[in-house]
């Protein structure tokens, strides 16, 4: 059986504190965009994170297109994007 070494989870776990720290403008997402979400309060990818898509498309000038946006440059950042769910 082999081992990861303990330097390299470290690494991973400072790189993904890293990641979920960044600004929404960090990530790349329009200055339209990042305005709209700073307006919610959500200000870093962990608290894009904890918003669904719904929480998302309830934001005013917030449209599909723009949830588009978000989830591409969160997969920019190496996150995926949710599942939706039917309606």
């Amino acid at each position: 059986m082999s081992r990861i070494p303990l330097d390299t989870v470290q690494m991973q776990a400072d790189s993904m504190k890293e990641r979920l720290e960044m600004s929404t403008a960090e990530i790349g997402l329009a200055v339209r965009t990042t305005n709209c979400l700073e307006e919610k309060g959500v200000f870093t990818v962990n608290d894009l994170l904890h918003c669904t898509p719904e929480d998302l498309l309830s934001i005013s000038n917030f449209g599909e297109k723009t949830l588009d946006e978000v989830y591409k440059a969160l997969e920019n950042v190496g996150f995926r994007r949710p599942p939706r769910l039917a309606k």
